[in-house]
């Protein structure tokens, strides 16, 4: 296709920072559609709970700093766990998804941050895994849970992790975003790196607005189409495989710079609902907006 760009997003879904930056990736696919072309690669910022402890974290810590990421609007539960997760077999489960059924890593992806965010799931446990995935459409969770140790698998998470690890000297770091948790300059989650067919590279490290992403789209000599947001929340809705936060509707509805307007698309949503246009699934402390017939569990999970 003419003018499209690969979006590499350097994440782990253990993350609430690349958690939080969900409504500015929906303005991105809602806005350039098919012009994207997305790759997902794991960072896997801890194997293990302990690693986590040895940083000075704790359960409680953990659910209070969710709390304050509720600025982002993203749906957020503040019940701590039982004890710390590592994220790396998470990315596994994620990278077994991309070997085995690539059409689906992003819904693997998202299920298991709104575990991650909206449950008290302990997700280095498979039993756990598995839960968080079971609403997936079409997922073999069974087989993806059972791959989460197979050597191809584990290659392939450790490929990903190596070039999550190749940030040193690059935007990333020179913006101050880049992180080193291990001994190797790595990318933060969320990255993004956007490349042409041409060789040209863009780089927007770390969490950033949505109108960094779209200024370095803007400057690529061949573009993808760019669309104007929907006429109503229902076309987001519609359009998205996933069902959408409330956050992540404003987001889409927003014009050019302006702000999303979040208590404006809630009403537009509650309407919906109330017509029976959407359904209203509670997810967090807040919900997600799903087309009618959607099962509540496939609804989180997509």
């Amino acid at each position: 296709m003419a003018g499209e760009i690969t979006a590499t997003l350097y994440s782990d879904p253990g993350c609430p920072w690349a958690y939080s930056e969900s409504p500015a990736l929906a303005v991105l696919d809602w806005r350039y559609a098919d012009g994207l072309d997305w790759r997902l690669v794991t960072i896997g910022l801890a194997e293990t709970g302990e690693q986590y402890e040895q940083r000075g974290y704790s359960p409680a810590m953990m659910a209070r700093g969710y709390a304050r990421f509720r600025r982002y609007g993203m749906p957020f539960a503040t019940a701590p766990r039982t004890r710390l997760a590592g994220t790396g077999r998470a990315c596994r489960a994620i990278v077994a998804t991309r070997l085995s059924q690539p059409e689906l890593t992003n819904s693997v992806y998202r299920a298991l941050q709104f575990g991650w965010f909206t449950t008290t799931l302990v997700l280095d446990r498979d039993e756990d895994i598995a839960a968080a995935l079971s609403g997936v459409p079409g997922l073999d969770v069974e087989a993806i849970v059972g791959a989460v140790d197979d050597p191809d698998v584990v290659a392939a998470y450790e490929a990903d992790k190596r070039a999550a690890r190749a940030a040193a000297g690059g935007p990333t770091e020179f913006q101050g975003k880049a992180r080193d948790t291990d001994g190797e300059v790595r990318y933060s989650a969320p990255s993004l790196v956007f490349e042409s067919a041409d060789g040209t590279r863009f780089e927007a490290g770390g969490f950033q607005p949505v109108e960094a992403y779209d200024v370095l789209i803007a400057n690529f000599a061949e573009r993808p189409q760019r669309r104007e947001p929907p006429e109503s929340p229902l076309e987001a809705i519609e359009f998205f495989r996933s069902s959408l936060t409330t956050q992540e509707v404003a987001a889409v509805m927003a014009r050019g710079n302006d702000a999303p307007d979040r208590a404006a698309a809630e009403e537009a949503l509650i309407d919906l609902a109330a017509a029976g246009s959407v359904r209203r699934i509670p997810l967090g402390d807040d919900a997600l907006w799903a087309r009618p017939d959607a099962a509540a569990s496939e609804a989180q999970a997509a």
